[in-house]
């Protein structure tokens, strides 16, 4: 891809930004492709060692906070006609429900992808809980000369400790998962507003 095909590209991609971010943006990669070609590289090699438009793209709108996507998207590029406005005004109960269902979908997604994290979250914390009361309870067991089921329970303990730190490893890992499919989530909600895949 030559470097006009990728500014053009990226530039389709972008619309719906403020143009002056665009043109930041486009400045931004031309430099950098020229930077590229002054060290050698053919102007192909250049504009592949960016990377794919898309990662570019998706780079670009996990930077660009979400109000100025929107505030961009509702201005007006003409001013409305009499008939629009009242329209607009009669069918607010109809598209200020639809908005607040839609908003109401995009949180509910969210809650289940963090849903999976915090159980896993709450089972680890409730494993470690159940260490300490497992160790306690034996050492309690041993100092009243029970000593056989102070040994059992210590040993439940143990055992308790190992799920605990195998919980708190996989903790981590959804934790990571969430925040990775949070974050494309995201930046799929932004692309509806900017130039996207068709544009």
């Amino acid at each position: 891809m030559s470097k006009q095909e990728f500014l053009n590209q990226l530039e389709r991609r972008l619309a719906g930004l403020p143009a002056e971010d665009i043109d930041e943006r486009l400045n931004f990669y031309s430099e950098m492709i020229d930077d590229r070609m002054e060290e050698g590289l053919s102007e192909e090699e250049a504009v592949n060692e960016i990377g794919p438009i898309d990662t570019v793209v998706s780079q670009i709108l996990s930077e660009t906070p979400f109000p100025i996507i929107v505030r961009e998207k509702i201005r007006s590029k003409r001013s409305f006609e009499t008939w629009e406005i009242v329209l607009l005004v009669l069918g607010f109960p109809l598209w200020f429900s639809l908005l607040v269902a839609a908003a109401s979908l995009v949180f509910s997604v969210f809650v289940v992808i963090w849903s999976l994290a915090f159980s896993m979250w709450a089972v680890t914390f409730s494993f470690a809980i159940s260490v300490i009361v497992a160790v306690l309870g034996g050492i309690v067991e041993i100092f009243r000369f029970e000593g056989w089921r102070g040994v059992a329970y210590i040993s439940i303990g143990f055992i308790m400790a190992g799920f605990s730190i195998l919980m708190f490893i996989a903790s981590i890992y959804m934790s990571k998962a969430a925040i990775l499919l949070s974050k494309k989530f995201w930046i799929k909600i932004k692309s509806f507003f900017v130039g996207g895949e068709n544009a």
